[in-house]
């Protein structure tokens, strides 16, 4: 799932382009290592309009995780449901991720690392979209009075593979590992 934001057919609001360039440095960069003086000159606006629509750039942030959590569970379901909408799905979707040359991990274990003690929202907004996130893999699984606990393990086990994806030469091991638990998983 590549960073960079989609086309767009009419030209961005001034919000949406210091979104989109919050988006892409924050993922890529991290969110402490990137300013908001480098956010304003790379979305061409003035210091008077990021405050406009972002008086802080803790407000720019939360934002930031929420147009994340939108365009990735977006993608993650369509990638689910592309590769067979079964739990067979799971590796080749998180494989076309992990090998996307934009590929930095989860945003929001990043963003916690970074800021969850600092930031007590960051903490909520990565809680809600894990249970997102869980609840997507859900629908893969098989109907079960046991569904809910092995989407929990699994998405466990997808957290694993991001981190270690992360710092792998290739994302290959984490793949593997996490095909062999969401399988046994499943038998269990």
């Amino acid at each position: 799932m590549s960073t960079r934001h989609d086309p767009i057919d009419t030209l961005p609001t001034a919000r949406e382009r210091i979104l989109h360039t919050a988006h892409d440095l924050f993922y890529l960069d991290g969110v402490r290592a990137t300013g908001i003086d480098r956010v304003i000159a790379e979305s061409g606006v003035t210091k008077v309009t990021f405050y406009r629509h972002f008086p802080s750039k803790n407000d720019l942030i939360r934002a930031y995780l929420e147009y994340r959590h939108q365009r990735w569970m977006a993608w993650f379901t369509e990638a689910l449901a592309r590769h067979g909408g079964n739990p067979d799905a799971i590796v080749p979707a998180l494989s076309e991720w992990f090998r996307d040359g934009q590929y930095r991990g989860c945003a929001f274990i990043n963003s916690v690392g970074e800021l969850g003690g600092a930031l007590p929202d960051v903490v909520e907004l990565t809680r809600s979209h894990k249970q997102d996130m869980t609840a997507a893999i859900a629908t893969v699984l098989p109907v079960s009075r046991q569904r809910s606990l092995i989407a929990q393990g699994v998405a466990v086990a997808i957290d694993g593979a991001i981190v270690r994806a992360q710092f792998e030469s290739s994302p290959k091991v984490a793949l593997s590992a996490l095909n062999r638990i969401i399988k046994a998983l499943l038998k269990a």
